[in-house]
Order: structure tokens, then C-alpha cells, then sequence
């Protein structure tokens, strides 16, 4: 066998540099117009479904904090939410799943049906608010039922806001939830 790599000392000056902490971090960070691929290649995925199911919905494709998101708005719609955004938490899985085969990438996309994610985040931020109130009144930690990534992030936004609490979550999925407590 013969060795066919060159000595580092050998190495031109035009040669690309290994990449860096930083230039690592960029590369990893997708453009905006990776984004709304991301949304449409999404948006593409669930209108097949919609056919499939012969559901009727418009779909909204967008790009929204950084993150690829698409929204089915229309009737008929709560079964592809399910129990408490059961159904909608799997489409959003598979949702991903075809933008990472279509691009080879993992996707954060944020997968909507009938407004559910924007009602359920004003939901739970009454239950933070409510969970903070009675840590403030008694001083004790107040552990909240399980939820999901999404309901746990929407609870951590609400009870950061507000001095003198903190949130933290706690055990595996699916049972992973969150403990609100004075802050250290």
C-alpha cells in the first residue's frame, strides 16, 4: 500500500484553513433562504398529506425567529391536532424528516394546524403565571404536569420574564416537566 498524504509542512498557503470554532458555528447556522426552503419543502410534504386525507386547508409557508414554519389554517382540522397536539407534534416529526431527506439537514421547523400553537401558548401562559403566583406565596417549588418540548419552552418564556422565579425541566420524555422555584 502505498501512502499517498502529504506532510503537513508540504501544505500549500493557498489551502483552505481547518475550519474554526467560528467558521463552524456559521456554517451550521442556515440562511434565511435556507429557511424557506426548509418551509417549503414543509409546506410541500403536508399538502400531500391534506390530499391523502382529503382534508381542505390553506398553507402558509414562512420564516419566523430564525426558525422554517408552516401553518394549515381551515375547517375541519382538530384531528390533525389530536389530543392535546398529540397528532400535531407526530406530523411535525414527519414534517421534518422529509426536509431532512430532501436536504440532508436537520430541520427546526415549527409545524402549525387551526391556530392550536398559537391558543395553547396563551394557555399555558397562565399556567406559568399561576405557577409563579403560588411560588411566590408559599416559597415552595410547584412541578407542573408533563408537556412537550414546545409547551415547556412556551412555560420557560413566561416564568424567565418575571423576577424573582426560575424554571427548570426535569425527567425524560414523555414525562419530562417543569419545576418553578424561587430564584437562587
Amino acid at each position: 500500500m502505498t501512502d499517498t498524504s502529504t506532510p503537513e509542512s508540504s501544505v500549500s498557503a493557498d489551502a483552505p484553513a481547518a475550519p474554526t470554532e467560528e467558521t463552524k458555528t456559521s456554517e451550521s447556522v442556515a440562511s434565511d433562504g435556507d429557511l424557506f426552503r426548509q418551509s417549503e419543502i414543509a409546506a410541500d410534504y403536508v399538502e400531500g398529506l391534506l390530499d391523502i386525507l382529503d382534508y381542505d386547508g390553506d398553507i402558509d409557508e414562512l420564516v419566523s425567529a430564525g426558525r422554517p414554519m408552516v401553518e394549515v389554517v381551515g375547517g375541519r382540522l382538530q384531528p390533525l391536532v389530536g389530543q392535546r397536539g398529540a397528532t400535531l407534534e407526530a406530523l411535525q416529526e414527519l414534517t421534518r424528516l422529509a426536509i431532512f431527506r430532501a436536504t440532508g439537514s436537520p430541520s427546526r421547523l415549527l409545524l402549525d394546524i387551526g391556530g392550536y400553537r398559537a391558543s395553547r401558548r396563551k394557555e399555558l401562559a397562565a399556567v406559568a403565571r399561576n405557577a409563579v403566583e403560588k411560588v411566590k406565596e408559599h416559597g415552595d417549588p410547584v412541578r407542573l404536569e408533563p408537556m412537550s418540548a414546545f409547551e415547556r419552552k412556551c412555560v420557560h418564556d413566561v416564568v424567565n420574564a418575571i423576577p424573582g422565579v426560575q424554571s427548570e425541566s426535569e425527567g425524560v420524555e414523555p414525562n419530562r416537566r417543569i419545576v418553578v422555584r424561587v430564584a437562587d
